[in-house]
């Protein structure tokens, strides 16, 4: 087995992965990394080339696989769920894997059909919809490669670890980390599988590492839906405005700001193009359970006349929309900068169910949305959020659960992954032997 991290281990995003074993090789994830426009859907038309996007870092390097000589020996490409950290860079890519299948969750499969049609790109590939908690056999010269998907939480729906068996045993891919016992929607984590899986031979672990340094765990979604509570009943009310945003892709918490946003007795509105999309994604496969609660304006003609009667009676409306991170062209974005019908006043209400990713972009462009809105005199509260990446305890319970021979941390920077290997070390395994931390576009022969 061999093991080439092409993106994702030197930076939060572009995550992709290849495993190679005999002559046939099998890709993990294809991602975006474009800090500041974590949300590409809010523009009109995407107008990103392969090109564009290969100088500016925003996809991972595959050509690797071409010096490898990998490349035209992919068979398939599993995908772990719909963010596009994991799944957006994949349109811009696809057509250097043709007839390769895809395959993913239902709403993660809904969410790339959706991004390959905003890029207008036609594929040849066939997209395989499949179960959490499902085995697939896959056409390859090596006997008995079959690929598992295990039902994972996270902050988006249809997650799933994925593990690729072979007879060079399992290679566990778990992007992202997150053990979450009381969801508010779906199901815990298949940790019985975890275990079974582990009681055979691991031979390696690519683990999300993002929060290797902090014991704290972030708490699940029903944390989070205690603090949307308290927040909620902070609000000013009478004649003020109300608005919250939140990540598009976290349907689970879109459906807990909903149900607790109706006892507010305001009409629920949400204003944006990504969330337009990823709800829609979301009905589409059925799991979209506040889907006849609110109303969804996408458009710019839309969203502007909706802005124009919530400017006029503001205590009417509850809006959820986009712009969290502060990205250029978002809903608030506008507003910050007066380019809409609606202007915030003092004592309006803007609550932030989200926290800042942790990139250099996104924490500045946060610092002057906030400060813009501070001056107007908006009531904000921010980090009404519990995020969707697991702590030192969760690497530790599944590393312990799947006994791998080797561990090789991904999702984050050099030094956002150093502390999973001390935590290996903590367990026995020997930096540099069978624990790993790599670089992009290298290859850990096994």
């Amino acid at each position: 087995m061999e093991i080439c991290t092409v993106g994702g281990f030197e930076e939060v995003g572009k995550n992709m992965t290849a495993v190679k074993v005999g002559e046939d090789v099998f890709i993990f994830d294809i991602g975006f990394f474009l800090p500041g426009i974590i949300e590409l859907q809010e523009q009109e038309k995407i107008g990103y080339s392969l090109s564009g996007l290969r100088r500016v870092g925003g996809i991972p390097d595959d050509r690797v696989l071409d010096e490898l000589g990998w490349r035209k020996k992919v068979k398939a490409i599993f995908l772990s769920h719909a963010h596009l950290d994991h799944i957006g860079g994949l349109p811009f890519l696809i057509n250097r894997y043709p007839n390769v299948e895809i395959f993913g969750t239902a709403f993660t499969i809904k969410v790339l059909e959706s991004l390959i049609e905003d890029s207008k790109i036609k594929i040849n590939n066939q997209l395989r919809v499949v179960e959490s908690n499902s085995r697939h056999k896959i056409k390859s010269s090596n006997e008995g490669i079959e690929v598992e998907f295990i039902h994972a939480t996270h902050s988006t729906i249809d997650c799933a670890f994925l593990a690729l068996h072979s007879k060079e045993g399992v290679f566990f891919y778990a992007l992202d980390l997150k053990f979450d016992n009381q969801p508010t929607m779906g199901n815990p984590p298949n940790y019985k599988r975890f275990k079974e899986i582990g009681n055979g031979k691991v031979k390696a672990l690519v683990l999300d590492s993002l929060y290797s340094y902090t014991e704290k765990k972030p708490g699940g979604e029903k944390v989070a839906e205690h603090l949307l509570e308290d927040t909620f009943s902070k609000v000013n009310s009478g004649n003020k405005a109300l608005f919250i945003t939140t990540f598009s892709s976290h349907i689970e918490r879109l459906n807990n700001i909903v149900k607790i946003g109706q006892k507010t007795n305001r009409e629920i509105i949400f204003l944006g193009r990504s969330l337009a999309k990823y709800v829609d994604c979301a009905i589409k496969v059925g799991k979209c359970p506040f889907r006849n609660r609110v109303k969804i304006m996408k458009y710019r003609g839309q969203v502007d006349s909706i802005l124009k009667k919530i400017e006029a009676n503001r205590g009417r409306y509850l809006v959820v929309c986009t712009g969290h991170q502060g990205e250029k062209n978002s809903i608030l974005d506008r507003i910050s900068r007066g380019d809409t019908y609606f202007k915030f006043r003092e004592g309006d209400n803007l609550i932030f169910s989200s926290s800042v990713i942790p990139t250099e972009v996104n924490i500045e462009s946060r610092e002057k949305l906030d400060s813009k809105f501070r001056k107007m005199g908006v009531k904000l509260q921010v980090d009404v959020h519990v995020h969707g990446h697991g702590s030192r305890e969760d690497m530790r319970e599944l590393i312990q659960m799947l006994k791998p021979e080797h561990v090789i941390p991904a999702h984050g920077s050099q030094e956002q992954e150093k502390p999973l290997i001390s935590l290996a070390q903590d367990l026995g395994y020997v930096d540099g032997k069978n624990s790993h931390l790599k670089k992009n576009g290298e290859v850990l022969k096994l």
